[in-house]
């Protein structure tokens, strides 16, 4: 084989597992966004992930029709992938903000499918190309298939360390469509000559270029302007972590958090959440010498807290450093939690809050739950029995746990599903809902070793909104919220406890949120 055929076979192994990255950071990259935008994580990843190896299969029967011109046919691929595939995270944005409800969806399917059809093109495009060439056939397939399958396993790594947590969704789409395009450049330059019309295709690879580094260097500032229009208030913050994106918006002294999308406070009502969470346990309790926060990294809960002169340590919890840190620095979230996470009395710990409960034997007075709702697999596990059965052992006898537990009024079942979970560890429950102008009314639910009789709680700190007069009150319920589940035909829903095993939690808040 001569030097060129070298080369040409050479490079077709390395091209083989480089659109293999590619193809696996888009397929990733399409689960990410239908996570962020349209939630139900395994849901989104489980149909991204089937209609991108479902195309992969229609790509490779149609490849059946490609016999000739496969360089060229091979060019124009990577274009395609290119273009679309550099272009769909921020067409995505775009779609969610301007186009009707459910377009997002299925034209996120729609690219999915489409890229994975390219995807599938690929690779026997390769393997014939290669024979073409002269290396032996099953020589040549093998060594296509080992790039292949090995470039899948480095663009997987890829996406999750480096270019999610470093370039975001949107320059990540384009920063990889670059990297097939240029793929496509190399192939046309290697042979170069055995393609006729070449002007075409430079100046069909040089217009591409130029979308593609536009949208790189440009495109992340148009697709803040889209998602801004998700947003009722202008943006003054937002970042992606390594776990979720983060987004503080402020209009007329208003300032609101959001993570993923869902609204966690806004400042001008805040003080009706955060007072029903943190002081009737602290009126139940025996002793507050202990006392144990998870979630809640924006610091207000520990704000409220440390108004307990009694109070010797708050531990709290949350997974997200990102968070956490944004609470110690940015002016808006320090103007609402006064710094309390620097407080001396305060220990911040960035962990899973289920593996911080396994590993600790510690006992708290006071357990405060100010969790994220359960919308994906990882908050689930934290609306499980196995997680309360955690929060029961480590609550000392006479103390008390409350957790935030979605609305009563809009998921109705999904609260009165979370009551039974706690209350199938063993733990007494005492319920409580509040109308909070920016979330609607939303539910608590207050859990012990012993029996709680709101009547006894007096609360011992001063608040703006929560008294002894209002507390009783807060726990009745509407007929149309309470813990009764009345089918359409008028039959009784017995509601189980959620688990690890049997995760029902999650359909029920879809299908509750769906129309909110």
């Amino acid at each position: 084989m001569e030097a060129r055929g070298i080369r040409q076979s050479h490079f077709i192994y390395w091209a083989s597992g480089i659109v293999s990255i590619c193809g696996i950071i888009f397929e990733v990259l399409f689960g990410a966004l239908g996570s962020y935008i349209l939630g139900d994580g395994v849901k989104q990843y489980t149909l991204t992930i089937s209609l991108f190896l479902t195309g992969m299969g229609v790509g490779a029967s149609l490849s059946e029709r490609v016999m000739k011109q496969l360089i060229i046919a091979f060019v124009w691929i990577e274009f395609m992938v290119a273009l679309i595939g550099g272009f769909s995270s921020f067409a995505m944005f775009g779609m969610t903000a301007f186009a009707p409800a459910g377009s997002d969806a299925l034209f996120l399917y729609l690219v999915t499918f489409t890229i994975g059809a390219l995807t599938g093109l690929e690779l026997p495009i390769l393997i014939r190309k290669a024979n073409e060439i002269g290396v032996e056939l099953n020589r040549s397939t093998a060594r296509v298939l080992f790039s292949d399958y090995a470039g899948g396993l480095i663009g997987g790594l890829l996406f999750a360390f480096y270019l999610r947590p470093q370039m975001g969704m949107v320059k990540s789409a384009f920063f990889v469509g670059c990297i097939n395009l240029a793929v496509a450049i190399i192939v046309l330059y290697l042979f170069r000559s055995e393609i006729k019309r070449m002007k075409v295709h430079l100046t069909a690879a040089t217009v591409i270029a130029a979308l593609l580094i536009a949208g790189l260097f440009f495109g992340e500032e148009m697709a803040f302007s889209f998602e801004q229009k998700l947003y009722k208030d202008p943006i003054i913050h937002m970042e992606e972590s390594k776990y979720q994106k983060i987004v503080l918006t402020k209009e007329q002294g208003d300032t609101r958090l959001f993570l993923n999308g869902s609204l966690q406070f806004s400042s001008t009502d805040e003080h009706r959440y955060h007072e029903t969470l943190v002081h009737p346990p602290m009126a139940y309790a025996d002793a507050h010498e202990q006392v144990l926060v998870l979630g809640g990294g924006d610091g207000i809960a520990a704000k409220e807290l440390l108004d307990y002169k009694d109070i010797r340590e708050i531990t709290l919890v949350d997974l997200d450093p990102a968070v956490t840190e944004l609470a110690r620095k940015n002016y808006h979230l320090l103007e609402l939690n006064h710094g309390s996470l620097d407080d001396e009395r305060v220990t911040v710990k960035n962990q899973d809050a289920f593996t911080f409960l396994e590993e600790s034997d510690q006992f708290y007075d006071v357990i405060i739950i100010d969790l994220p709702d359960p919308n994906n697999e990882s908050l689930n596990k934290l609306y499980t029995r196995e997680f309360y059965s955690l929060v029961r052992n480590h609550l000392s006898p006479g103390g008390a746990a409350m957790i935030q537990a979605t609305s009563p009024v809009f998921a109705t079942e999904v609260y009165w599903t979370i009551n039974e979970t706690v209350k199938a560890t063993g733990m007494f429950t005492e319920n409580f809902h509040v109308d909070i102008p920016s979330f609607g009314n939303w539910g608590f639910i207050m859990a012990s070793r012993n029996p709680i009789n709101v009547e006894d709680l007096k609360i011992q700190e001063d608040t703006t909104y929560l008294s002894e007069d209002v507390l009783p009150a807060l726990t009745v319920f509407g007929k149309d919220e309470d813990g009764e589940i009345i089918t359409s035909e008028g039959e009784s829903i017995r509601l189980k406890p959620n688990t690890l095993i049997d995760p029902h939690l999650i359909q029920k808040y879809e299908q509750a949120w769906r129309h909110y």
